[in-house]
Order: C-alpha cells, then structure tokens, then sequence
C-alpha cells in the first residue's frame, strides 16, 4: 500500500523531532523523497506544504528546503524563557542543574501525558536565578519516547526549556495555575520557609498527540506574573 500524506508528514516528523534530521539541515527534494515513500510525487507535496505551514521546514525556490533552526511555535502563546524573563527585569541570570535521571514514568505522569507503560522519561530539577536570589524552581520531565536525543543532552549550562523550545514545535499544550505551601524541601530551594505560600504553574505539551513534555514551576512568596498578548 503506498504510503499517504499523513504518513509521509509523520515520518518526517519523526525524523526531525529524533535528531535524524538536524535544524537547519537540508531536506530530500520531492523526486528523491518520493521514490523512498514509494509513493507519487504529489504526496509528498501536501505532506511538505503542511509541514511548511506549521512552521517545521522553511522552502525556498533554488535554494531546497531546510528544517527551520528554531521551529515556529504552533499555539496561541509563547512558551516562556525564564532566562528573558529575569534580562528583561534589568537583573542577572543564572542557571543551575539540581537532579538529573533517566526513570520508568511514574503513573501519575503516564496518566496525565497518556504515555503507555513502559515509558521512558527524563527527569531534570533546575533552579534559575536573579542577581542570585532563587527565582524559579524547574521540576520537569520529557518523553523519551518523543525526544529521545534528550537522555543526551547536556543540560548543566543551558536550561531544558531553551533546549525544547529550539528543536521541537507543539501543537497542543496544558497549562494550569495554583497557589500552594512548600515543603521541606522546595523552602530549601526557593530559600524560604515551609509552609510560604509559592504561586505554581504547570504546563503540558504535545505534538499531534505525543507528549513532549510536563513541568512543574515554583516561584518564591512575592512573585508577580504578567502576560501580553
């Protein structure tokens, strides 16, 4: 059976998101991708406009086409980089790596990303500072099933978020916000005490049903978030 459009679009995808086809790199012309999908040059065609459209692969005449350096977000908002953040306060940034882990996803997580049993996550806590006051606390966790280039990644000078942000677009996303109280060990982190009042964000992302990713983000009693649209 020849392959359709969707299928051409997904392998494609696929090949992106993995690392097999790198930002920037150049793409197969239709001609050639058509005779490894076996399939007619016109569905290759749908598959690569569509992919265009969403921001994964920039074409141009003469010059081929290429997978766009840093993907074209495929949401109403913006995923927010905290480093911009605190810059655009006037203060200093800096980054540290608290936990790194590769692990069986817990049930709450397969429940939450709907990831199949068996799956394989990435587990990163990262804090983020300002003018060296703990300003957000980073508990996140990537499919590696989707992203698997991520297990080796290096994540101790640049954030997983930046990294995200840079290779891979979603096309679907959760976010929810909640008040809570630290405990023990997240006062220790925010340099607060147990039991302060921390404003939570938590934000889910997909692509095309495959998760990529769920953070959970904790700031210190006295945080103030504002958007612009």
């Amino acid at each position: 059976m020849k392959a359709t459009y969707k299928d051409v679009k997904s392998d494609i995808m696929s090949k992106i998101t993995k690392g097999d086809w790198a930002p920037g790199s150049l793409v197969p012309n239709e001609i050639e991708l058509a005779a490894i999908y076996g399939c007619a040059r016109a569905t290759v065609n749908r598959a690569m406009r569509e992919l265009a459209d969403d921001g994964i692969i920039e074409r141009r005449r003469k010059a081929g086409t290429r997978v766009r350096s840093s993907p074209i977000r495929q949401a109403r908002f913006d995923i927010p980089l905290v480093r911009r953040e605190i810059e655009d306060k006037g203060a200093e940034y800096r980054y540290s790596l608290a936990g790194r882990a590769v692990e069986p996803a817990p049930d709450w997580l397969r429940a939450r990303l709907n990831l199949g049993t068996g799956s394989k996550v990435l587990h990163l806590i990262c804090m983020h500072y300002a003018d060296g006051d703990p300003y957000q606390h980073e508990d996140r966790w990537i499919n590696l099933g989707m992203l698997p280039q991520a297990e080796d990644a290096d994540f101790t000078q640049t954030g997983p978020n930046e990294w995200l942000v840079a290779t891979v677009p979603f096309s679907d996303a959760e976010i929810s916000f909640s008040a809570g109280l630290a405990d023990a060990k997240l006062a220790d982190y925010l340099a607060s005490k147990e039991g302060d009042p921390v404003f939570t964000i938590e934000r889910s992302t997909w692509w095309e049903g495959q998760a990529i990713t769920y953070v959970k983000l904790c700031f210190r009693p006295g945080h103030r978030m504002t958007t612009r649209y």
